[in-house]
Order: structure tokens, then C-alpha cells, then sequence
């Protein structure tokens, strides 16, 4: 499929993921799940003009100081999981040929990512793990199968991800979207927003690197361990775990400048895939 130019990098994004999702299997027969809606209006909005602050109040409302998620009170709300419906209906009626700033891009397709995950949780809700929704032969792939509509488009969870953020280098990203895991980035209970978002990644790589399960460094061995998560995206960071131990290096604990020498082992640390529920779902 040829992408014809878009005036913004965002629709050439969007064009290159349509034309990956649409070369995709239909996840091997799985049930696809449509979210949102086809937008008729003329006069729809850039990415840099579209409201967040009603996922905002849904993410404070919902979401702890941890990124645990109180999945079972939200979905008991119909209110608001009809509210978060609302605003992946919203936010997708959109016109991408619209010029808009890269961090507006950016914070938008975040909080799209963010929004359609939880979406994909609260309507398995109860469970135990997203990994019980990610069939690889025959049935249903939350990553692959739960489409939002955007601009007249449909897009899967992996397309927002691999062939629209990911080809916008900025790695950081990877710090900000959540797989609805403990062993993922705590999810961050506020929207991302345009004017704060490198402060808001930065932020979010902090907390991460500050807990242990993902993070330890051992100046004695020349041992450093990381989450599994950059034995999947460390390319992304740097060409080797040298390159991108420096990458990271202003977001990891004090005391830890040395890792940017040369001669470090790295290793990488088991991914706790459970959910990331203020109430886990017992087993």
C-alpha cells in the first residue's frame, strides 16, 4: 500500500499503521471489538484541540497514587464507564490532516493508547491479567482486536503503539503507556498534556526506575539490572545496552551515575503481569 503525504507527521503515522493493521490476519479468526465511531463532521478538531479533561477526571477519580486502577468500582459506575466511551468517541473524531505541534501528537495518542486499554480491561473486568486476553491462535487479542475509531480509521492497541508512537522517536513512551500490568509503567492518574509532556515523561521514568522490581545496579559486580521491558524496546533507546543505560541515565536513582561507564553486565528482571487492580481478583 502507498501512503500518500499527509500534511502532518500524525497522518502519515496514522496511514503507516492503517496499512500494518490492514496486511494483519484477522487475529487468526478472533472477534474483532469496535470502540467510538465514525465521525461525520466537517469541523473536526487537530489533535492539539482535542479535550482530555474528561478522561483527566476519570483517571483521579479511578487511578491511585501507585497507577493501581479501581476496576471494580469503575465498572460498577455505568456513568463512567459510559463517560470514558464518550471520550474515545470524542477524542477520535478528529481531522489528522490538521497541522499540530509533535507534543501534541504525542500527548494525544498517549492518552488514546491509555484510554482504550483500560476500556479493554473494564470490559473483561473481573480478571486477572491482560495476558488471559491475548490469544495468539483463534481467539481474541485485546492488542490486536480492540479497535477505536479515528479519523474515519480504525486502529488496534499494538497499531497506536508500533507503527504511529514508535515511529515518532521519542522513546520515552514506553514509560508513559500502560499494559495494564504491575511490571508496566504505573499509569499516571492525570492526562497527558501538550505544554507539560517532557516534564510528564521524565516524571513517569523516575518513579519507574525508583522501585526496585525494576531497577538495581551492583557498583561491586559491574552488575545492572533493568526491566524486561528494554530487553523488548531498548532498541528504541540506544543501538546497545551501553547507548541506552546513557539515555537513561538522568531518569535512574542517585548514586547510580556509574553505570554509564563501559564494561557493565546488564541483565534483565522478571515482569509481573498481573493486574495492575487496587483489588486483585482472587485466584
Amino acid at each position: 500500500m502507498t501512503v500518500r503525504k499527509r500534511s502532518s507527521i500524525a497522518a502519515a503515522m496514522l496511514s503507516l499503521g492503517v496499512s500494518v493493521l490492514c496486511g494483519l490476519p484477522a487475529a487468526w479468526g478472533g472477534s474483532k471489538v469496535q470502540v467510538g465511531r465514525p465521525c461525520d463532521r466537517r469541523d473536526r478538531a487537530s489533535l492539539a484541540g482535542v479535550d482530555h479533561s474528561s478522561f483527566d477526571a476519570l483517571l483521579r477519580k479511578y487511578v491511585d497514587d501507585r497507577g493501581l486502577v479501581a476496576y471494580a468500582r469503575w465498572k460498577a459506575s455505568a456513568d463512567d464507564t459510559q463517560a470514558l466511551d464518550d471520550y474515545l468517541a470524542g477524542a477520535g473524531c478528529v481531522d489528522l490532516k490538521k497541522p499540530a505541534a509533535r507534543s501534541a501528537q504525542l500527548a494525544y495518542w498517549i492518552n488514546i493508547y491509555n484510554a482504550l486499554t483500560l476500556k479493554g480491561i473494564l470490559r473483561e473486568y473481573p480478571t486477572r491479567s491482560i495476558r488471559d486476553h491475548t490469544s495468539r491462535f483463534g481467539g481474541y487479542n485485546i492488542w490486536k482486536d480492540l479497535l477505536v475509531w479515528v479519523d474515519g480509521q480504525q486502529l488496534s492497541l499494538d497499531a497506536i503503539e508500533h507503527s504511529i508512537l514508535r515511529k515518532m522517536s521519542e522513546p520515552r513512551i514506553h514509560l508513559a503507556l500502560v499494559c495494564a500490568s504491575r511490571g508496566c509503567p504505573q499509569l499516571w492518574n492525570r492526562a497527558y498534556t501538550a505544554d507539560g509532556l517532557d516534564e510528564q515523561l521524565t516524571s513517569n521514568g523516575k518513579r519507574f526506575f525508583a522501585r526496585p522490581e525494576n531497577f538495581h545496579a551492583d557498583a561491586g559486580s559491574k552488575e545492572v539490572c533493568v526491566s524486561k521491558l528494554f530487553e523488548w524496546y531498548g532498541t528504541d533507546f540506544g543501538a546497545t545496552p551501553a547507548d541506552q543505560l546513557r539515555a537513561l541515565a538522568p531518569m535512574l536513582p542517585g548514586g547510580t551515575e556509574w553505570v554509564v561507564q563501559p564494561g557493565l553486565r546488564v541483565c534483565y528482571l522478571d515482569y509481573d503481569w498481573s493486574l495492575n487492580d487496587q483489588r486483585p481478583v482472587r485466584k
